[in-house]
């Protein structure tokens, strides 16, 4: 089964916050490895912990892929 490829308008639709798994979807990273990462201190985006769930701002994401924000918010 193929990965599916996320844009830009998809990923600005998961409004302020994703979780683990999602973000690491769209960095093309294995959920796995994405919790490995985590674990290490070394997922590419920070990531907070809230409660058992880890939380990755999709603004940080935007920022990691190389894209502004175009709703003109700073």
């Amino acid at each position: 089964m193929a990965k599916r490829v996320w844009t830009v308008d998809e990923v600005r639709r998961l409004g302020m916050a994703t979780d683990i798994e999602t973000a690491a979807s769209i960095l093309r990273i294995g959920r796995t490895t994405a919790y490995k990462l985590v674990g290490e201190g070394d997922f590419p985006v920070p990531v907070l912990r809230v409660g058992k769930r880890y939380v990755i701002a999709v603004e940080n994401l935007l920022t990691l892929l190389g894209v502004e924000n175009s709703e003109g918010d700073q």
